[in-house]
């Protein structure tokens, strides 16, 4: 098993992942009882569409992140 640290960007994907579903579920329990705001969209695409929220989040933060170069050999 490899003992490496974590990278930077996996660091910064997870926690974009993380704050990005906690976004996406704040918003879902404030548009529960107001559907105004996601009524554009057809009923058979909201959900990719919201799923898209954290998914954007994540890769920004672990495209933006820099890499965390390796040293040593890590097989």
């Amino acid at each position: 098993m490899a003992t490496a640290p974590v990278e930077k960007k996996v660091t910064a994907a997870s926690a974009g992942a993380y704050v990005g579903s906690t976004a996406l579920l704040a918003a879902l329990v404030a548009v529960q009882d107001n559907s105004r705001l996601i009524e554009w969209m057809p009923n058979g695409a909201t959900p990719f569409v919201l799923a898209l929220i954290p998914a954007a989040i994540t890769f920004v933060g672990g495209w933006g992140t820099k890499h965390t170069p390796r040293t040593g050999n890590l097989r």
